[in-house]
């Protein structure tokens, strides 16, 4: 009897791990649906840590209570390679060679300091130019800012610019380049949005042209009490009824912000197939996890740097409750990147720099 219920608890178990596998495999390619056919469905990678974490759980079941079975949540990660890759590369360190350009993209957050530093706009200028880097693209560049930020740019980067997305009372929102090398000039990528935009800067590097692509797409319009009533969800301060009520409205807004994303997002991925015999880095704030219709989508014409050469899960938005990797660079096959990394030290703004080096590819 007791030889029986140890059996049907173990197949139980089995159960569940192929079940759990099974889920998992659904989430992480989820990222091929399109949000403006399936928006709510859209949401779903989000929870992909969540399967990856109840995998490792049972493997550690296994291990302690059926060895022999440990092979299921193996064969779970080795089917599910391909998303864990994207969520969390685990890739070589890397050495940088001499001759790559160091890009920087960073949502600054208007320059607000994180309400953390009384001078915002003192902290971000004076770690972005101690970075030395070779070209920096900023989301949320306040554009108030905009005379005091250019004298005091070009200290470091000789060329800078400011691209307005909107200026209202209660919207404002900008894009910003401060780089070594001459802007030739600036085009903005044509999509529908209140307040996030893309836009092109055409720049000559040597003998070549590159084009950098600046972005911040669409945002999912949390607000403040939002975040908070997540935050009780989470962890289990707020009665179930009301908890089914609060996430199904989260939800309904996440699904909203990934259907007006996705247009976006195909915007400049049309603009990139359109200018493919040039060099191309992408990057920005695009809003939205590893798992996503997004990533997905920019990957199949581009290389994601992070996925690339990157390690671990790259928090790059540090709100408690809602970090993930949420800021991107991306790069054509005329380019070669190195040592993708999230800097967390850097703390002025709800977001984290994102750093990588690029290299020309030889050309043929």
């Amino acid at each position: 009897m007791i030889n029986k219920l140890k059996n049907f608890s173990i197949q139980m178990m089995a159960g569940a791990n192929i079940a759990t596998i099974i889920v998992m495999l659904l989430v992480g390619y989820s990222d091929r649906l399109n949000p403006t056919d399936h928006p709510m469905l859209s949401t779903v990678g989000m929870t992909f840590p969540i399967f990856l974490l109840i995998n490792m759980a049972f493997l550690f079941l296994w291990l302690i209570f059926k060895w022999r079975k440990v092979w299921i949540p193996v064969l779970g990660y080795i089917a599910a390679y391909g998303p864990i890759s994207t969520y969390l590369p685990i890739n070589s360190p890397q050495s940088i060679p001499e001759d790559a350009l160091k890009v920087i993209s960073y949502n600054v957050c208007a320059y607000g300091g994180n309400y953390k530093y009384e001078d915002g706009f003192r902290t971000v200028c004076d770690y972005l130019c101690a970075q030395k880097a070779d070209i920096v693209c900023t989301q949320e560049d306040a554009d108030s800012w905009r005379r005091i930020a250019f004298k005091e740019y070009a200290k470091e980067y000789a060329y800078n610019d400011t691209l307005v997305l909107a200026y209202e009372a209660i919207s404002f929102n900008a894009l910003g380049i401060h780089t070594r090398y001459p802007i030739i000039h600036r085009e903005r990528i044509d999509y529908p949005s209140v307040a996030n935009g893309s836009a092109a800067w055409w720049l000559k590097v040597g003998n070549d042209t590159l084009i950098v692509v600046n972005n911040h797409f669409e945002s999912c319009h949390l607000t403040t009490k939002d975040r908070e009533q997540y935050r009780q969800i989470i962890h289990g301060k707020m009665p179930t009824d009301s908890a089914r009520t609060e996430s199904k409205m989260l939800l309904v807004k996440l699904a909203e912000a990934n259907a007006k994303r996705a247009g976006q997002i195909r915007a400049v991925k049309r603009y990139v197939e359109e200018h493919s015999q040039y060099p191309i880095v992408v990057c920005g704030d695009f809003n939205d996890n590893p798992i996503s219709y997004s990533i997905h989508t920019m990957s199949e014409v581009l290389t994601d740097c992070f996925a690339k050469t990157g390690r671990g899960i790259g928090l790059s938005y540090n709100q408690k409750a809602f970090s993930f990797r949420i800021d991107h660079i991306f790069c054509s096959a005329q380019l070669e990147p190195f040592l993708c990394e999230i800097d967390s030290r850097m703390d002025a703004s709800d977001h984290n720099p994102l750093i990588c080096w690029l290299k020309f590819a030889p050309k043929d």
